[in-house]
């Protein structure tokens, strides 16, 4: 079985058991959808008019709000369950949201600079190469369009066990590309599910190199000072399990005084292979 086969599946029962991630939005949410969905201002004041693709992002919550709030929402998921979440909410609520079922690392069925916002939540540790994601997200996205994502941390991920002391045990090397094997410790790994640890210069390199400028980074706080070991909140207070980035695609090529912009161990058509002719390891 394929990994993309294994997390559609996993995916299927979590929506089918009501999973805490299959939550739809609320009346009280869909008031305010913007400040439901954007609670740092990192979104326009308005999204009405604009094209959002929630990727990766079915279950009838962030498409909702989307749309609730005006935009002309696409929403893509690998899990037809959760797509049937939006589907039914759009239905109730009188929205138009058009569902596409397709995997986030294979963006080939959308045209070239078809949407001013990409919106995805922790899905990338289900697929193998990032950079496929980042430059799929580069291609449909227009020029200064916005890419708003979260991502599950590599240390969090490192994580095996929590030991008789109730210290947290890195038993998974930081440089392993396979898919995660099995560990006693899922606080933050969902059943069934196939994942992968992406490094941080993967995480953030691979997406700067994609074409996209970082204008923002937080940590997603889940730990509670208060929180019994064996509680995930417990382990969220030894190691951050997500990070949040706000990316803005950036498609020109030219700075503003005509000279080429030099990207990191790229030809420097100016002054040779980078700053004072040498390049930073």
């Amino acid at each position: 079985m394929t990994y993309q086969e294994s997390n559609r599946q996993a995916w299927d029962e979590l929506a089918r058991g009501n999973s805490q991630f299959a939550t739809v939005a609320t009346d009280a949410e869909c008031l305010q959808p913007l400040l439901t969905l954007d609670k740092r201002g990192w979104l326009p004041g308005s999204v009405k008019g604009l094209d959002v693709l929630c990727l990766a992002a079915g279950g009838g919550w962030q498409s909702v709000l989307y749309a609730a709030a005006g935009a002309r929402v696409t929403v893509l998921d690998i899990s037809p369950e959760m797509l049937k979440r939006d589907e039914e909410q759009a239905r109730l609520r009188k929205l138009e949201i058009r569902t596409v079922q397709g995997t986030m690392d294979n963006l080939s069925g959308f045209s070239s600079e078809s949407f001013d916002i990409v919106h995805q939540p922790v899905s990338t540790c289900y697929v193998p190469r990032i950079r496929d994601v980042y430059q799929g997200i580069a291609h449909v996205l227009r020029d200064q369009g916005l890419y708003i994502s979260q991502h599950k941390q590599p240390g969090s991920l490192q994580i095996v066990e929590r030991d008789r002391q109730d210290r947290y045990v890195l038993g998974i090397p930081y440089y392993h590309a396979d898919p995660l094997p099995q560990v006693a410790d899922t606080a933050y790994r969902e059943p069934g599910a196939v994942e992968y640890l992406h490094r941080w210069e993967q995480l953030l390199g691979e997406l700067c190199r994609a074409g996209f400028v970082i204008e923002d980074i937080v940590e997603p706080r889940r730990g509670d000072p208060a929180a019994r070991p064996g509680n995930f909140r417990h382990r969220g207070m030894y190691a951050a399990p997500y990070v949040r980035i706000k990316g803005r695609r950036v498609r020109q090529k030219v700075a503003p005084h005509g000279s080429a912009i030099w990207i990191p161990e790229s030809p420097n058509p100016a002054s040779g292979p980078g700053i004072g002719g040498h390049h930073a390891g």
